[in-house]
């Protein structure tokens, strides 16, 4: 009698319970595939990632020369509506005067005669990480983050992009070392003087976005000593990282500091030597920041989400409240440009990355300082998508400069958020 009470009390629960064992199975195929896919996405980067390596080995090369030099060079593999790309691997330096090699792309427009020699414009990437298969000419698609490529290649123009020196090419990237940076992005300009078939222009401008929006401050700050051959004509700042005391404070305790923490604890102490990862990371933090810091974007941004949701902290001190750390970010933040040197500044007012009060504060700033600033806020548009969202405003801006026509500054009209306090 029990038994065949415990066999019926069995069926009722597997009645109320019938699509259990279906879920369960749904379940694990989801798990089943989500783990192979993986597996097949690491093996497939690593595959490639294998061929391309003895195009960045820089092994036996002599770093020390001409800089702007190539010293490598092979087509892309892209293809392009309105030209042709090379991957290049030429010199440059550090911001401490060091000779190192960083790799690149440059971009020539097939129409071969119109208006020789070719202007130039140097992209300027954001963040991506720092492991090599996340530079942008070592990855699958190495075109899709340039904005409007094929609308400036069809207007005759040269472009070129810079990985940066250490973003795919051995050694540290200098993130967010706005020194280095600007000569990477200033000897990326010489390289594409170097390129026969470019035929390219001493004038050119700078179009960066994020991290790159700072590296084009810099780049347009130290062009004239640095590189005083080049005619530089004008600047474009995407939202740019550039007031980084305040941007650090705010975004401190979120989603941010899992994601660009571990990067930057890993540069700015290869740069500078009084900095060291102890003394502003969390237990936690400091033993998965090297890890962290080789995935890409899209994949730290994922374990951000899932790390910050568990309530997980990477700092364990605001690195802003640490003296050394301070001074450090202040002397990264972006300068502020001459009169004489033509400035966009683009930025949306949605931006939860590059805090728009942040932007508001440099425009401020620079304004104040009487630079030639137009600024262009957008409204409706993630950080990731301003480039592409303003791409026409900016090649149009970049056209007038290009044409020697006279720019139309903003500074007389008002923000459209409040600037940031300057601390």
């Amino acid at each position: 009698m029990v038994g065949k009470k415990s066999k019926h009390k069995s069926k009722r629960f597997l009645a109320r319970h019938r699509y259990l064992k279906y879920f369960l199975v749904v379940l694990l195929s989801i798990v089943l595939l989500i783990a192979f896919a993986l597996t097949f996405s690491h093996v497939r980067t690593s595959i490639r990632q294998s061929k391309l390596e003895p195009f960045y080995n820089t092994k036996g090369l002599v770093a020390k020369g001409k800089l702007g030099q190539i010293v490598r060079q092979e087509p892309l593999g892209v293809n392009l509506e309105n030209g042709t790309a090379t991957r290049i691997l030429y010199r440059t330096q550090r911001a401490n005067g060091s000779y190192t090699f960083s790799s690149g792309m440059i971009f020539v427009p097939n129409n071969a005669n119109a208006g020789l020699p070719r202007p130039v414009v140097a992209w300027a990437h954001g963040t991506m990480g720092l492991g090599d298969q996340c530079a942008p000419t070592r990855t699958p698609n190495p075109v899709k983050d340039i904005a409007g490529i094929n609308s400036m290649l069809a207007k005759g123009w040269v472009v070129t992009a810079t990985d940066y020196a250490g973003f795919g090419t051995p050694g540290t990237q200098g993130y967010l070392v706005g020194g280095s940076e600007a000569n990477d992005v200033l000897n990326s300009v010489r390289a594409a003087r170097d390129l026969p078939s470019a035929k390219a222009s001493n004038k050119f401008t700078v179009w960066g976005h994020s991290q790159g929006g700072s590296s084009a401050l810099f780049t347009a700050s130290a062009a004239a000593q640095y590189a005083p051959e080049l005619d530089l004509v004008g600047t474009v700042a995407s939202a740019p990282a550039a007031e980084l005391v305040s941007l650090f404070s705010q975004q401190y305790n979120t989603l941010v500091d899992w994601v660009i923490g571990p990067i930057l604890v890993t540069s700015w102490p290869a740069a500078n030597s009084s900095l060291n990862a102890k003394q502003v990371t969390s237990s936690l933090g400091f033993d998965n920041y090297h890890r962290l810091a080789n995935d890409c974007i899209g994949k730290s941004t994922i374990a951000g989400l899932i790390r910050n949701g568990l309530g997980q902290k990477f700092f364990s001190v605001n690195p802003m409240d640490v003296p050394a750390w301070r001074i450090m970010a202040e002397q990264q933040s972006a300068p502020v440009l001459a009169p004489n040197q033509p400035l966009m500044v683009v930025e949306s007012e949605n931006d939860n990355v590059v805090l728009p009060n942040t932007t508001a504060l440099y425009i401020q700033t620079a304004c104040s300082a009487s630079s030639d600033l137009t600024s262009l806020w957008l409204q409706k548009a993630s950080h990731l998508q301003i480039p592409s969202k303003s791409s026409a405003q900016v090649i149009s801006w970049l056209n007038g400069r290009f044409n020697n026509q006279p720019t139309s500054p903003t500074c007389a009209q008002p923000l459209p958020v409040k600037p940031a306090a300057n601390t």
